[in-house]
């Protein structure tokens, strides 16, 4: 019964709702005069996009700029050597500058350099391999490291972008020997794709005890951590990964030798199985977001296969100039590593900001991950616990920061209020102790997105 007098319910309302809107238009009809209609919404303002359309509003003035900012440069938590820089993304004119063209400890902004150069010289689209072939005697095989280091040992991971998973190519390599009729196998690895020591003379000793970066080998999974998750490294990353990969192997069916030996694969040795990293476009997004040390250096090294250099700390470092120099981007940058943990990189605030204009450019959309990769203020990455007391910034600034002992920087581009796409640098590196130069430079970007 309630069912029957739901439905009636619900014819009557169909009904009059007709018999209104057929009266409606009747009145209409006859009148020449509209119906009543519902007042216009109204309209929700929202903040401006990071990228406003074109980027091409009007420019800011030039000495509204100088007045706000030189104050706020002078903020004692940013100590004694602080450099700004500021320029209109579109012609590359200079907006704002304060001791601009001098040097500056980067810190983790030069992930920006190696970002770019690992784009122009790898192309978006590249991947990083990782391969198993077979071994100069018969029964052996060879685990080949190509220089990922996202490879996981982990069987389910959801994390973006998905990594190769080194369990995958344990199930691969199986299903070929097994399909060769061969179910017993020795198991080498190849790591010679570096060359060089695996850590920067330029480097702090105490980077790799406090888990700052893993040793930079060609062979690793889960970028040498002793578990995911957490920040400890392990010695040997290219013997703990060759570990890795036997423990799974075995779980498929094949005996293996448990003898770890370093050897030289055999050139033009067949391959049986291999598994690719994310390509290059979303590694460069995930080193930029996360800051990830890593993925940058590995990155680097890439580059130096790319250009013909020595694949070591300074082989990358000068095949990643020779890019920024067919780039026209290499003023005032000077680099020791990709990820910018060495305290002796140089670059000016007008060298980082115009690298991060041609990386925005039009003309260069192979270059445009960098501006995906970077975090968003307030929201993501490095970014996303910051600008919580500067409300008006949330979500209008892409940046990338940098932090070392003295050391604070900040990267990136924004839109101003009226529109114009700018990018920035704000850098100090002889911050007092105690000091919180992060929000000050929080509050230097947020300036310039609402001039």
């Amino acid at each position: 019964m309630a069912l029957v007098t739901l439905v009636l319910l619900q014819l009557f309302v169909v009904a009059a709702g007709a018999h209104l809107l057929t009266s409606g238009l009747l009145v209409e009809k006859a009148t020449g005069s509209a119906a009543p209609v519902e007042p216009p919404p109204v309209p929700v303002i929202t903040a401006s996009p990071v990228l406003a359309a074109g980027g091409n509003g009007p420019l800011p003035a030039k000495s509204t700029l100088a007045g706000r900012l030189t104050e706020a440069l002078g903020d004692p938590a940013l100590g004694g050597h602080v450099g700004a820089a500021i320029l209109d993304a579109e012609t590359g004119a200079t907006l704002f500058g304060s001791g601009a063209d001098n040097g500056v400890t980067p810190a983790s902004t030069t992930k920006l350099v190696t970002a770019v150069a690992s784009l122009a010289s790898l192309g978006p689209d590249a991947r990083l391999s990782t391969r198993v072939v077979r071994g100069s005697s018969p029964g052996s095989i060879v685990l080949v490291g190509g220089g990922d280091p996202t490879l996981t040992a982990r069987r389910a991971v959801a994390v973006y972008p998905q990594p190769a998973s080194l369990a995958s190519l344990a199930l691969r390599t199986a299903r070929a020997l097994k399909a060769a009729g061969t179910t017993k196998v020795t198991v080498a690895y190849d790591d010679g794709l570096y060359t060089g020591p695996t850590i920067s003379r330029t480097w702090k000793p105490n980077y790799v005890p406090d888990g700052e970066a893993a040793p930079v080998t060609a062979l690793m999974v889960d970028e040498g951590r002793v578990a995911p998750g957490t920040r400890q490294r392990v010695a040997d990353p290219s013997r703990t990964a060759h570990g890795a990969f036997v423990s799974l192997l075995s779980k498929q069916g094949i005996a293996v030798s448990r003898s770890a030996r370093r050897v030289k694969a055999p050139a033009g040795a067949q391959e049986i199985a291999r598994v690719d990293s994310a390509p290059v476009y979303a590694l460069v997004e995930r080193a930029l977001t996360l800051s990830d040390n890593d993925l940058s250096e590995a990155l680097a090294r890439q580059v130096a296969i790319k250009e013909g250099r020595p694949v070591s700390f300074d082989g990358a470092a000068a095949a990643v100039h020779q890019v920024l120099t067919r780039l026209k981007a290499d003023e005032g940058v000077r680099v020791f590593d990709g990820s910018g943990l060495s305290p002796k990189n140089r670059i000016t605030p007008m060298g980082l900001a115009r690298l991060i204009a041609v990386a925005a450019s039009p003309a260069n959309p192979r270059l445009h991950p960098i501006v995906s990769g970077m975090p968003i203020s307030g929201f993501s990455g490095t970014l996303g616990h910051r600008f919580d007391k500067i409300h008006s910034a949330y979500g209008l600034i892409r940046a990338k920061t940098g932090t070392l002992n003295g050391v604070s920087t900040l990267a990136g581009m924004t839109t101003t209020r009226d529109g114009r796409l700018v990018t920035f640098a704000f850098m100090a590196d002889d911050i007092p102790a105690g000091r919180n130069a992060e929000a000050a430079l929080d509050r230097l970007a947020a300036t310039v997105a609402g001039s």
